[in-house]
């Protein structure tokens, strides 16, 4: 190695973060100095043995300098292990004359780039670190924009899975649905709901969770969603269709913890009355002339996935000419207000008749539910969370 003039490490913020690894003391000591006189106040880690250089590998190392000839490696084994030890750190490394050819093998298998030791000089050193931190920040842009991509797909597909168009030739009535991932979760969770009307004029519709979030949890959710369709349209209905659903749930989970708590509700050809079932799942809201209530508590059933051969009772309800039916998941009702308190289901209910008492109906109704839940919490919610509004008149 020897010196010509220097350059400062360009592109690179503050004080940067260095780790040599170089077993001989001379070249360890010049590469210092070059370090040194190209940019004052540089941090410089040495390591004289890979283990040491592993034992020293830190977040803030920008670069690490490796000699492909240290004793407790040989060829590229020394590269290998560093980049598994730090993958978003840019590598360097260093050969002999003799075995220029290894830097190219070395480029190959992912170093950013490499120097012939007996050519080093302070500027090119500096050039090459330079490089060698953009090249591997260019990289890592390039890995992370090639996921997020791969991430819109994935979203898009499971979206249109659990979230699909509506089976639905009645004009009189109403059907508006929202879905809001939750905050630290980039894939679909397993909320889903459908709307199916059949052949006798009947509206079926359901709304589900798969107890977890991501894609496994999304995909299980979209094959529970495909299912309950297939029923209906064959068919079933009821308690009925809900053993069959508990059994596909049962052959197509992971594990026997994983559950789904769902609310079916299926509206007379009249429109004037309807037969819900619940399997665990939060009470929807009835909106009617008089206001907003409650659907009754009782009777309902456990989860899908918990108890096997349980019973899943029906109740009837009213509706009479004009409705409104609010269907939902948990995570619209597990919002914070304030440091000590959840939203639940009694503040969801105030929400509702502050809003239905405004006049607000349809889209702006749920986005307003939405809106206001968002608001409480402090920003969007951890839950992923899915609505349906199914309505008529003015419900």
């Amino acid at each position: 190695m020897h010196s010509r003039g220097a350059e400062r490490l360009l592109g690179v913020a503050g004080s940067p973060h260095l780790l040599l690894v170089e077993d001989d003391p001379g070249d360890a000591f010049l590469f210092e100095e070059l370090l040194a006189e190209a940019q004052p106040g540089v941090r410089i880690t040495v390591a004289t043995t890979l283990r040491e250089a592993l034992d020293a590998l830190r977040p803030e190392i920008q670069c690490v300098i490796v000699d492909l000839s240290l004793p407790d490696a040989r060829g590229l084994d020394a590269l290998h292990q560093v980049r598994e030890h730090a993958p978003t750190t840019a590598v360097l490394v260093l050969t002999g004359l003799a075995d220029a050819h290894v830097g190219v093998e070395a480029v190959a298998a992912g170093a950013q780039d490499y120097l012939v030791k007996q050519d080093v000089d302070g500027a090119l050193l500096t050039r090459a670190i330079s490089y060698a931190i953009e090249r591997k920040r260019a990289d890592e842009s390039e890995r992370q924009l090639v996921e997020a991509r791969a991430l819109s797909r994935e979203n898009a597909r499971l979206e249109r899975g659990l979230l699909p168009v509506p089976i639905l030739t009645d004009g009189t009535l109403r059907h508006h649905t929202r879905y809001r991932p939750g905050r630290d979760r980039a894939l679909l969770g397993g909320d889903f709901y459908d709307t199916v009307q059949t052949d006798d004029g009947a509206v079926h519709v359901v709304i589900g969770d798969v107890s977890g979030h991501g894609a496994d949890e999304a995909s299980l959710g979209v094959r529970l969603r495909m299912a309950w369709r297939t029923l209906v349209l064959a068919g079933h209905t009821g308690a009925r269709l809900l053993d069959t659903l508990d059994a596909v749930l049962e052959h197509e989970r992971w594990g026997e913890e994983i559950f789904t708590t769902v609310c079916m509700l299926t509206v007379a050809p009249d429109r004037r009355s309807a037969r819900m079932h619940r399997a665990g799942h939060p009470r929807p809201l009835l909106f009617g002339p008089g206001g907003v209530e409650v659907v009754p508590d009782e009777p309902r059933g456990p989860a899908l996935g918990l108890i096997p051969g349980v019973d899943w009772p029906a109740v009837d309800l009213e509706l009479g000419e004009s409705w409104g039916m609010l269907l939902y998941t948990d995570g619209l009702i597990e919002g914070r207000v304030g440091d000590d308190a959840y939203l639940d289901l009694s503040g969801l209910v105030e929400l509702a008749k502050t809003a239905h008492g405004a006049g607000r109906r349809d889209e702006v109704l749920i986005d307003g539910l939405i809106a206001e839940a968002e608001r409480l919490n402090g920003g969007v919610l951890s839950d992923d969370l899915a609505v349906l509004l199914l309505s008529r008149g003015d419900g």
